[in-house]
Order: structure tokens, then sequence, then C-alpha cells
């Protein structure tokens, strides 16, 4: 079954995209991402981001559509956008995002995240002692708004484990008491997060209090 099934909605199109998208509103950053990405007339291709910001991203493919033309793109470890095409590019396209606001912030998360992986391994919440907080208890606001009462474990400076039933993916993005976190694994009593930035003492207080 194709990854790419999100239906085409009525979009505005701009009569000025190539101005509208190169007006650096919101600032583009280096990410490479390998994708897919779906036409108005539903074929699919594959595709590799090349840089990203909220507003929109360029990708490299040897199948470039139109200007103009409204597209579907699903990029490993980001999902899923839909925009319009803003220019072609050597080798590819730039598009901008069509989103709403919880969207474009959820964006934000996780381009900020994706950005800064590399300083924050999958052993990286072994890296900070961790302070045992079994007993207390917290929120979890998971992705579709739901919040949660659940038992905080564990805390560091990055990371924490919680006590919950729930399941959220591995790799969505949650906010744990006060703090934003993605869930990098599911163990015997809950789930581990990991800080999308690491918390100062102060910050915890302020976050676990």
């Amino acid at each position: 079954m194709s990854v790419l099934t999100t239906p085409f909605r009525d979009l505005p199109r701009s009569t000025d995209m190539h101005s509208a998208f190169d007006s650096r509103k919101h600032r583009r950053l280096p990410l490479t991402l390998s994708g897919r990405y779906m036409r108005s007339d539903r074929s699919e291709f594959t595709c590799e981001m090349k840089d990203v910001s909220v507003g929109g991203a360029a990708v490299l493919t040897p199948h470039v559509p139109e200007i103009g033309e409204r597209v579907v793109a699903y990029f490993e470890h980001l999902g899923g956008v839909e925009g319009i095409v803003a220019r072609l590019t050597e080798g590819g396209f730039a598009f901008a995002f069509k989103v709403t606001e919880h969207k474009r912030e959820k964006l934000a998360a996780q381009i900020m995240w994706l950005i800064n992986r590399e300083d924050y391994p999958e052993q990286a919440v072994r890296l900070h002692e961790r302070v045992g907080t079994r007993g207390r208890r917290t929120t979890l606001k998971v992705d579709d708004g739901v919040i949660i009462d659940v038992e905080l474990l564990d805390l560091s400076a990055s990371g924490a484990s919680i006590g919950t039933p729930a399941r959220p993916p591995i790799g969505s993005f949650v906010v744990a008491g006060k703090s934003r976190a993605i869930v990098r694994r599911h163990h015997e009593h809950g789930i581990g997060l990991q800080f999308l930035s690491l918390l100062s003492p102060e910050a915890m207080r302020e976050s676990f209090p």
C-alpha cells in the first residue's frame, strides 16, 4: 500500500510563489532525509530533503513537478507534509508548506530535534546522572492533545522515564510536565523520553515541580 495516501485539498495558489518562498521569512537549515513525494496526478517518486524550515523545504529528485503544483511529501523521521511547488532547483525543487499553525509548531520541534540529533545519541540519557523520582506524579501531553496523569520514575538533564500504560509511538513528540520531549523507547513500566534540549537544575524544578 502506498505511504502517500493523504488526499489533496483545495489549496490557495500564490500569484508570486517564487517571491513568497524566497522572502526568507523562515530560516532554512541543511537537513538530509530520505523520502517520497506524490504529484497532483498521484504518481509517486523518491526524493531526498536538502534543507528545510517551518515554511518549506528543498528536495532532490530526478522527477521534477511543475511550479505551482500541489504535492504531498513523506520524509523519514518527519512524516507527511503538503505544499505547493515554489521553484525548480538544480536537481530538484523547493516547495512551500501549507499546514495549520498546530502542525507548524510540531514541525518546528521536529526540525530542531533532527538538526541536533547528533548531540543526542541513543545512549545520551545514560550520560547524565539520573535521580530516582518514583512515586512523583506529572502529566504527559501526547500528540493528539490528550493529557495523561503519569508517574515520573526517574529524571535527568537529558531525559526521563515515565510510568504509564500509554505507549505513544517511538519517535513521536510529547510534553512531559512542561518540557518537550521525544519518545525514545518503550519499557516494561512505560516509556523513556529524551528532552529536546538539556534541562538546567532550575528548569528541571520548573518543569517537574
